[in-house]
């Protein structure tokens, strides 16, 4: 009866089952989908659009919410009971489980570090038409340094996974084939960071916090690559 529901309202969509399938399991596998990303996301974003309502409704059954950034082109899931800004979950409360990705404390001092960033350039106006923030390799180190009094990794295989999974995230973007062995590389912090990390996060790190918690917003899955 499920099936049959999907596929009458799918139909007005103009959408086949396979293809409102492959967008849920998408966005269940990464957790957000941006549409600057790369073409496949662009063509799932643009499919998003077409059924939103209904990938919200099907969602909701499970608990799950869904924050859609019009201005940035991006789409977020977020379990039962995260506290994501500028959204209030009153019905459920958190859970522990393998569902939700628990970024690393290495992961999240970055994290913290990179929205901190970013809400400078955003008072300073220094940001492009498509509300990125350049910043350069140098610069998130001092900055590592003077918030948290942290270092990135010295290794450049662990330098490397970190950005890795912190553009699998979709919260950076770089090239590709930089090796992150030069304080001249340079990151681009993406808008999506915004929804990432909560006002009482960002404004703890002005309290000089050395141990920053976990408390960002969390993303489904472990995404193993991006496409």
């Amino acid at each position: 009866m499920l099936e049959e529901y999907l596929t009458e309202q799918l139909q007005t969509s103009g959408l086949q089952n396979a293809e409102f399938s492959e967008l849920l399991i998408r966005l269940l596998d990464f957790g957000v989908i941006c549409r600057d990303e790369s073409q496949i996301e662009a063509s799932l974003y643009d499919r998003y659009l077409q059924c939103s309502e209904l990938v919200e409704d099907y969602l909701r059954v499970l608990g799950i919410r869904v924050q859609h950034d019009r201005k940035f082109a991006f789409v977020r899931l977020y379990p039962p009971g995260s506290e994501i800004p500028g959204m209030i979950d009153e019905e459920n409360s958190p859970f522990n489980s393998g569902f939700r990705v628990r970024p690393s404390q290495q992961e999240i001092a970055v994290i913290l570090v990179l929205r901190a960033e970013y809400e400078k350039s955003l008072r300073e106006g220094q940001i492009d038409e498509n509300g990125q923030v350049l910043l350069p390799l140098e610069g998130l180190a001092i900055a590592m340094n003077n918030l948290l009094k942290r270092n990135l990794p010295e290794g450049l295989i662990e330098r490397k996974k970190l950005f890795t999974r912190l553009r699998q995230l979709r919260l950076i973007q770089y090239n590709m084939e930089d090796e992150f062995d030069s304080d001249e590389s340079w990151l681009s912090i993406q808008p999506t960071i915004t929804s990432f990390v909560t006002d009482q996060v960002l404004n703890s790190l002005g309290d000089g916090i050395s141990e920053p918690e976990p408390v960002i917003a969390s993303t489904l899955f472990n995404s193993e690559g991006s496409q």
